[in-house]
């Protein structure tokens, strides 16, 4: 079979979420899969190592999707042509686009539907576009692959899409993420936090990512404690507004949030393993990677118990309302005050993260793309 796929997103040393599910499932399963060919198909030149064997073949069709204006040609002109001319049997799509005009059976991943539920969260063309068009990618799609239940259900109730053809197949971790020793998380409290214990924010600075709230509950928190602790802040502000701005200066100890911007993995790697508990309470989110991420390293997690987080977390860690800034600093102090708690949610999520792997990731993506094409052959 010749798969073609959608891989604009394998940017070499800027790869973020969805690059990273592209990357590793793609590796995978081009590697487990050698009896059949697989066309990517990028938007601009493209490293070597996203070569992963000789049953790749890789494609630069041009213009780069930079703007969104581009995405419109490039899905329903250059894609069509492309899956034509290489007599593709699918195409796979990890961000979730496809291309309305064309006839080759269609997998769209899925990843969440943050866009539908709060619009305003985005500019308004990228809004349009997302509204406009991920409907009608979903009832295009052969099938439809997403990255938890809740965000299936979700698809299910918000399109009307038919439960039978949407499969799950989790988020993973990846394997570099493995707890350090007290000397190296030493090492790396001096560097971000002048040797003070932390706890870490992870995630593009955006509205939904609920930074506003998780720095009053840190406030919050410093004022009841009285604790040295600082908030380490990882991520791009790519949303950072007056909103922000505002928040963060009527804090009394706004001081003592750190802002490290982003990370390459071997930095995060560390941050992670070096915290005193990772703060991840976003108002949505279809997985949470930073939750597997910081279990893989032995640190506890506080998190929201909303949307797909309880379903990654399991009994692993500690669930707060992400709209209820006491309820964010109540579970900060417990985790603080309380050694027991925070060595038995060590212990828990070391064990949780076991239930993820990028390995089942992928073999559950060809498991979909295998139906896909078996229906393709009926």
């Amino acid at each position: 079979m010749r798969i073609a796929v959608n891989t604009r997103l394998l940017l070499s040393g800027k790869l973020e979420g969805i690059g990273w599910f592209t990357y590793e499932t793609l590796k995978r399963i081009t590697q487990d899969h050698p009896e059949h060919e697989f066309i990517f198909l990028f938007d601009r030149s493209y490293s070597p190592e996203f070569i992963f064997g000789k049953n790749v073949t890789a494609v630069v069709a041009g213009p780069p999707t930079r703007h969104i204006f581009l995405f419109f040609p490039w899905f329903e002109i250059r894609i069509p042509l492309l899956l034509k001319s290489y007599k593709a049997d699918v195409f796979l799509s990890p961000d979730g686009q496809l291309s309305l005009l064309s006839s080759v059976p269609q997998v769209a991943v899925i990843h969440d539907l943050n866009f539908f539920h709060h619009p305003e969260q985005l500019p308004p063309l990228v809004r349009w576009y997302y509204n406009t068009f991920f409907p009608r990618y979903a009832r295009k799609a052969a099938r439809i692959a997403t990255v938890s239940e809740y965000t299936r259900q979700d698809i299910i109730q918000s399109y009307g899409i038919d439960p039978a053809i949407i499969d799950v197949t989790w988020n993973g971790c990846n394997a570099r993420y493995i707890p350090l020793t007290e000397k190296q998380n030493a090492e790396t409290r001096k560097a971000f936090t002048q040797g003070e214990s932390f706890f870490l924010f992870v995630g593009l600075i955006i509205p939904r990512k609920n930074l506003i709230r998780l720095m009053q509950a840190f406030n919050r928190f410093k004022e009841k404690t009285g604790s040295s602790m600082k908030l380490l802040v990882v991520g791009e502000k790519k949303w950072w507004d007056a909103a922000h701005d505002n928040a963060l200066q009527a804090l009394q100890y706004q001081k003592d949030i750190v802002f490290a911007g982003r990370l390459q993995p071997e930095e995060l790697h560390k941050v992670l393993a070096a915290a005193h508990a990772l703060t991840f309470v976003p108002t949505f989110e279809g997985f949470g990677i930073p939750i597997l991420e910081a279990f893989s390293t032995g640190t506890p997690v506080i998190t929201s118990n909303v949307t797909s987080m309880p379903e990654v977390a399991g009994d692993a860690a500690l669930l707060a309302n992400p709209f209820d800034v006491d309820d964010i600093a109540d579970k900060m102090i417990q985790l603080f005050s309380s050694p027991q708690l925070h060595q038995s949610l060590r212990e828990k999520g070391m064990l949780r993260k076991n239930e993820f792997s990028w390995d089942k990731t992928a073999a559950r993506l060809w498991e979909c793309l295998e139906k896909t094409m078996r229906g393709n052959l009926s």
